[in-house]
């Protein structure tokens, strides 16, 4: 088969399409041919060298793809050969083909085509996990997400609005913030312009909100404890913005709320499984129904890897970029 290798840590270039040996699907695993996946940050960081796969994992990159089951391995149940599948992956999805524990895989939604299936299962599984899973939000009330355009945030938008809740936003142009609009956000922060703490006490008669979504980390902790509400929640899944800041304990205790960090990439299976298996109860029928759908900006061909990083480290896209096989 062929996969994207990266012989040595580094920019765009550091990415080479190669011939390498086809994976066996172990105990409880199957073989996906891989129709598409999709380019996620810790794709990027792991071409940097400052990400590795975790112990037993693919060494190629890729956390998500979409393709037809080739083959069921020993101890597999309730798949076939011939099967449409997407699937979240702890490495592995830029390639022909991959080995998927069976816990991670998900049949592709009524109404959404095999190849923009491979847009799904990073961002379903983050947003549902840690916005309802950890930090439980409610119908009426309000989330904020940073980078509302992203992948991740225009997932976050259109499952929030789709329980009743109310969704703040940042992003910094206004075509990412009218694309946000478009899919229920009903308040706009441009960060380049605009403090969005005041921002969203002013859209919220002074309350903050109820949850936040954070994929800056340090650079924004002091502000995302200010703007939380009474019994607010922060979930923080990435550090764009550093790893290091100080934190006002205080100002935690005085707003009873609750801090929570995750990432999904090393967990172990069984945890994976059990998130895998609530986006599958609560999600799918919402992307069956039409209320959620998955957001691309672009396509690229497999082959094309480094143009497609060029452009989610520009943060020029709004949505997933696909990467597709021939």
């Amino acid at each position: 088969m062929h996969a994207i290798t990266i012989p040595e840590p580094g920019g765009p270039e550091a990415l080479v399409w190669a011939e390498v040996p086809d994976p066996v699907p172990g105990e409880g695993e199957v073989l996906v041919e891989v129709v598409a996946g999709a380019v996620n940050r810790a794709d990027i960081l792991q071409r940097q060298g400052f990400y590795n796969p975790p112990p037993g994992a693919s060494p190629y990159p890729g956390l998500e793809c979409s393709g037809r089951i080739a083959e069921v391995g020993p101890g597999v149940s309730g798949w076939s050969v011939g099967d449409e599948v997407c699937a979240l992956l702890a490495g592995g999805g830029y390639a022909t083909k991959v080995a998927v524990p069976a816990g991670q895989l998900l049949p592709v939604p009524e109404g959404v085509d095999l190849k923009r299936a491979a847009a799904l299962p990073e961002v379903t599984c983050t947003v549902w996990s840690n916005v309802f899973m950890i930090s439980h939000l409610r119908p009426g009330e309000t989330l904020l997400v940073h980078g509302g355009s992203s992948g991740i945030g225009t997932m976050a938008i259109q499952l929030a609005k789709a329980v009743g809740a109310k969704v703040a936003v940042t992003a910094g142009t206004k075509e990412k913030l009218d694309q946000c609009a478009e899919l229920g956000a009903d308040i706009l922060v441009n960060y380049r312009e605009q403090d969005f703490v005041e921002e969203l006490k002013q859209a919220t008669g002074g309350a903050g909100a109820d949850v936040i979504l954070d994929n800056m980390g340090a650079k924004y902790l002091d502000r995302n404890v200010r703007a939380l509400a009474v019994n607010g929640r922060l979930a923080i899944i990435g550090m764009q913005g550093g790893v290091k800041a100080e934190l006002n304990i205080g100002a935690l205790l005085a707003k009873r709320a609750a801090i929570s960090a995750t990432s999904l990439r090393a967990r172990p299976l069984v945890e994976k499984a059990a998130i895998v298996a609530a986006v599958r109860e609560h999600v799918w029928p919402l992307l069956a129904a039409g209320h959620v759908r998955p957001v691309v900006d672009r396509e690229f061909p497999m082959s094309k890897v480094a143009a497609a990083h060029r452009l989610v480290e520009e943060s020029g896209h709004i949505g997933k970029v696909l990467l597709v096989n021939p």
